[in-house]
């Protein structure tokens, strides 16, 4: 059968972590999709601009995969292309929350022998505007999630979800009632960086009242990341892929930390 046959010496095997590049099918090829959206109606001109802007953003030889009309004026695209860029991955430097994760049972049996005199009281909420509770209900409600229980599962932790579109000034004065140790903040609603403007407020009235020294203060949502929270004064910031147990961790390593750093007060 005649025809020409792919060689797989001809493809480059090589990883080079310093002009590294997305995986396709083989070793950087680069392939990768997009998808946007476009104002503009589904015909072949409206292909015709997606397909250069895929050039512009980077690709290489781009195709339009699939192109869908959402409304009249309104078309929604797929492209695929081979990225021309690379990165560094030996200079990226990424600041994250640095704490081996124990087990519930492990968390409560850490604050009995180290915290001592009081259970770790934990005041959590998702404020603002911000009405999406899947966030704040997975690190705090008892049953948890993906199989990791709650914060209100613990024995020696008091945890008070309070739900969503808290205003900042409620939050913190039940926060003051409550005496908490830890304030975590759910954000999930970042359109137009409303998030950043809101976990900005926070910081600002969790210090007006006084109370910054003596509590840990905590978000977390799909666009937030420890160097985020820690650019906007809080203390810690998780993501994506954490659970309560991670966030149960720190918090209580930190209170200990602190707490020995202060000669126990």
């Amino acid at each position: 059968m005649s025809g020409y046959s792919m060689n797989s010496a001809e493809f480059d095997k090589s990883l080079d972590l310093t002009k590294l590049k997305p995986y396709g099918d083989t070793m950087n090829d680069g392939k990768v999709q997009v998808s946007f959206t476009l104002p503009i109606k589904n015909d072949e001109k409206a292909t015709e601009a997606a397909k250069i802007l895929a050039g512009k953003m980077g690709l290489k030889d781009p195709v339009v995969a699939l192109s869908r009309t959402l409304d009249k004026e309104f078309t929604f695209f797929v492209a695929y292309g081979s990225l021309i860029h690379d990165v560094n991955y030996n200079d990226i430097k990424v600041t994250t929350v640095e704490v081996d994760t124990l087990s519930m049972q492990e968390v409560d049996k850490l604050i009995e022998e180290e915290v001592l005199e009081k259970t770790v009281v934990v005041i959590g909420a998702s404020t603002g505007t911000d009405a999406h509770t899947v966030g704040i209900d997975a690190i705090m409600n008892m049953k948890g999630y993906a199989g990791h229980y709650g914060l209100e599962r613990y024995k020696n932790i008091e945890a008070y979800n309070i739900g969503s579109q808290v205003p900042n000034i409620e939050f913190v004065r039940k926060a003051v009632e409550l005496k908490a140790d830890v304030l975590l903040v759910s954000q999930t609603v970042t359109q137009k960086d409303v998030h950043i403007k809101n976990l900005t407020d926070l910081v600002e009235m969790v210090e007006a009242e006084g109370i910054r020294d003596k509590v840990l203060l905590i978000c977390g949502g799909p666009r937030i990341s420890h160097q985020l929270a820690k650019e906007l004064g809080y203390d810690a910031g998780f993501g994506f892929g954490k659970f309560a147990d991670d966030v149960a961790t720190f918090m209580v390593k930190e209170i200990i930390k602190r707490r020995e750093i202060n000669g126990g007060e």
